[in-house]
């Protein structure tokens, strides 16, 4: 069943509004007619099933037959800090990181990121980046999209550390630390501290550009809180190591039938 993604004020007590690309693609792509059924979530409290009734003018009318109270999200907000990295990976990143369960990505700019970034291009490039969060949202049948936030220096990014319980710097070189390491004692820590069962645990990953980090920002990183890990033996591409680090948080936290 094709999920929607409406703003709050699109969804009614018994009859919600559809327009823009979504309606577009309900009347021309997946040419849905009247009695279809749709599921659709305001992206914070609310979704339900819905049977449009009506399709024109380039807006979908729909009638709300059963609210939903399933919640898809995962018992750990994992933010994903990615250098920027060439070409479309970013895309790439943001797409599968969503559907494995990331809540936010923060790009930032390292010694070694190739990438020359332009400011005046960062309202477009939002603005694609989240229109893939929240295909791949809908895609995944999550009840959230996540948060994308503007680029920031590795300086700034540093001033994110403190809003997190663990924060994860994954490294190449780092040869006595795999994640596993870290993330395994941190679980049984943070559930058996936790007064509240359902909090959920805030984990920072940081990944690093094509080239890696920098020893001098490797020594920043810890210093300023951050745990160095490596995700294994065998060097992974830029692209694949936010997806591999996720998934293992994932598995910890029972998400992907782990514990």
């Amino acid at each position: 069943m094709q999920k929607y993604f409406i703003a709050p004020d699109q969804f009614g007590e018994q009859h919600i509004q559809i327009t823009g690309n979504d309606a577009h693609h309900i009347m021309n792509v997946m040419r849905a007619k009247p009695g279809a059924i749709v599921l659709v979530s305001d992206g914070a409290s609310r979704e339900a099933k819905a049977a449009i009734e009506r399709c024109e003018n380039g807006t979908v009318e729909a009638r709300i037959v059963e609210l939903l109270e399933a919640d898809r999200e995962p018992a750990v907000l994992v933010s994903i800090a990615q250098s920027l990295p060439k070409g479309d990976k970013m895309e790439l990143i943001i797409q599968k990181c969503t559907e494995i369960g990331a809540g936010r990505f923060i790009p930032f700019v390292s010694e070694r990121t190739i990438v020359q970034y332009d400011q005046k291009k960062e309202a477009k490039r939002l603005e694609r980046w989240g229109k893939i969060a929240k295909e791949a949202a809908e895609q995944s049948h999550r009840n959230r999209v996540p948060a994308i936030d503007s680029a920031v220096s590795w300086k700034a990014l540093a001033e994110h550390f403190s809003g997190h319980d663990l924060v994860l710097l994954c490294y190449e070189d780092e040869a006595g630390t795999l994640l596993r390491d870290v993330l395994e004692p941190f679980y049984k820590t943070f559930r058996s501290e936790t007064a509240q069962p359902q909090q959920a645990a805030r984990i920072l990953v940081i990944i690093g550009p094509e080239g890696g980090f920098s020893a001098r920002e490797v020594e920043a990183a810890v210093a300023a809180g951050a745990r160095c890990v490596s995700l294994g033996r065998r060097i992974l591409r830029a692209e694949t190591a936010g997806m591999a680090a996720c998934a293992c948080i994932m598995y910890q936290f029972g998400e992907l039938g782990g514990v």
